[in-house]
């Protein structure tokens, strides 16, 4: 196996320009006019190999211009519909590239990305993932696709249902090949791997070389070129990124986070957090505090993830806050702070997750929060990344090492909107204050209407035994009984009605027998 890697190139000012190596015009034109006329050197290794059908191993982190490294390629060797010779294929329409990819937003950005590329070209792209309906997909399949990307399981299930034809598949891209590793989709993987030619070229990519993808590698691709663009020691340290380590207490996590968002260089950001819980509580405390934010996690569906994406990418919302399972999918180049809320498990989740700044040459700022109980799992990461942070300094939302790091200015406090202070809250009636005020209003109407309505006779006949007690008491009581059932009222002219009781059985009063 050939091992290529960036020091094998010139300067960066001689880099070769796309056309130098090797690619068609219609790539060419498409790529300038969004002004992309100089390849990264990932792209500069890759391409030249590429095109030539060679299988290929590319090592490099997110965000170095990969995804053009293979696609670039994949577009120059397929035969779309304009090309001569199209209807000579064995199955025209049948897809002659596949792309599988760890996460439906990674699937997207790719697809995005070819989509650029294919501009000219007019190559058909098909984006095949779960949690959506299988309607638009299978119609696509039916009438005919170049190149489909996608997640392995949607595949392999449409595959299995034969509506995926992967008989005429000419080039096989592997992208983030170690998160499928770590997401469980290699079985999945090896699975669609069997259903495609054995002619096919088969491009590898992988930030990290776990023994599985060695394993997998030796297994499916054929005297691959191991191309680095980078060195071991580059892709650990992240050199384009300023990081931050910073001891904190939970409950100033969300203080802190509301200051370091008021930095003037802050425009956009990414909190990570361990938990879905975690994400969703939080995203909900920074809009409680005035900033746009939204969530990402495993909880949502496939439709509210991707309005939440739309949302960041559109810049209708600044903070995206999201959990580990989207930090390798998400391809967004001008996030400016990356923010690690809770301390990562491990060096690489630290490293993918502050990947997601200081992409593509660009400048970014990456904030590590460690708790106390996480201390220990910090100078592990420290140690292995060979990183400055053996003693991260314990830090509050009023340090002023916090302001004078992040170029927080003075006075910032954690939220947009200002609360009530405390002296207002208390000027205002609680709830328990205006339902005594309307139980007095009730009472004193009560009152006023008392006043006006004739006293009541509270006379009450006292039994023993079923007979009464008093004398006086029975007579006030008859008295009251003959007013009642004495004469009609005047004016009316209905005569008396007489009150009969009945049996205490319930039935109907006994005859009155005549004498």
């Amino acid at each position: 196996m050939t091992d290529i890697t960036e020091t094998d190139l010139p300067a960066p000012a001689a880099l070769p320009s796309f056309a130098e190596l090797g690619v068609i015009p219609e790539i060419v034109e498409a790529l300038g006019t969004l002004g992309i006329e100089t390849p990264f050197p990932i792209q500069a290794l890759a391409i030249p190999i590429a095109i030539t059908g060679t299988d290929m191993i590319g090592q490099a982190r997110t965000g170095t211009g990969k995804t053009f490294a293979f696609g670039i390629s994949l577009l120059q060797r397929i035969t779309v519909p304009t090309d001569p010779g199209y209807d000579e294929l064995a199955v025209p329409g049948a897809p002659q590239a596949l792309v599988m990819c760890p996460t439906r937003e990674l699937a997207l950005q790719v697809t995005r990305d070819l989509e650029v590329a294919a501009t000219v070209r007019k190559a058909r792209v098909l984006t095949v993932y779960g949690g959506v309906g299988y309607d638009t997909q299978l119609d696509a399949l039916a009438e005919g696709v170049d190149v489909v990307v996608g997640t392995p399981g949607r595949l392999l299930d449409l595959a299995n249902k034969r509506s995926l034809n992967l008989s005429q598949v000419k080039v096989l891209v592997l992208d983030e090949a170690d998160e499928m590793l770590d997401l469980g989709f290699l079985p999945d993987v090896e699975r669609l791997i069997s259903k495609t030619p054995k002619t096919r070229q088969t491009l590898l990519f992988s930030a990290t070389m776990p023994a599985a993808i060695v394993a997998l590698a030796r297994m499916h691709l054929n005297q691959p070129v191991n191309v680095r663009a980078e060195t071991h020691d580059a892709q650990l340290t992240v050199p384009d990124t300023t990081q931050f380590i910073y001891q904190a207490h939970d409950l100033d996590k969300p203080e802190i986070v509301g200051r370091i968002l008021q930095s003037p260089h802050c425009t956009r950001t990414m909190i990570f957090t361990r938990t879905k819980r975690a994400a969703q509580r939080l995203s909900d405390e920074l809009m409680d505090r005035g900033f746009h934010a939204t969530s990402i996690h495993g909880d949502l569906n496939q439709v509210a993830r991707e309005k939440a994406l739309k949302k960041f990418r559109e810049g209708k919302v600044s903070v995206l806050v999201a959990t580990d399972v989207a930090a390798r999918g998400i391809d967004i180049t001008d996030v400016s702070h990356v923010i690690n809320y809770e301390c990562p498990d491990s060096e690489m989740t630290y490293v993918h997750r502050i990947g997601r700044t200081g992409r593509a040459g660009a400048k970014g700022i990456a904030v590590t929060l460690v708790d106390w109980a996480d201390v220990t799992r910090w100078k592990m990461i420290n140690r292995i990344l060979e990183l400055d942070f053996t003693e991260p300094p314990e830090t509050y939302s009023t340090s002023a090492h916090l302001f004078a790091d992040l170029d927080i200015p003075a006075g910032t406090r954690g939220r947009l909107a200002e609360p009530i202070e405390r002296e207002h809250r208390e000027l205002r009636p609680s709830k328990d204050a205006h339902k005594h005020h309307k139980d007095k209003d009730r009472d004193k109407g009560t009152e006023v209407a008392r006043a006006e309505r004739p006293p009541r006779d509270r006379s009450r006949r006292r039994l023993r035994n079923g007979e009464p007690v008093d004398g006086t008491a029975t007579t006030t009581v008859e008295a009251t009984a003959t007013a009642s059932e004495g004469s009609p009222a005047e004016g009316s002219d209905r005569p008396r009605r007489r009150r009969r009781r009945g049996r205490s059985g319930g039935g109907a009063a006994a005859p009155v027998s005549e004498s």
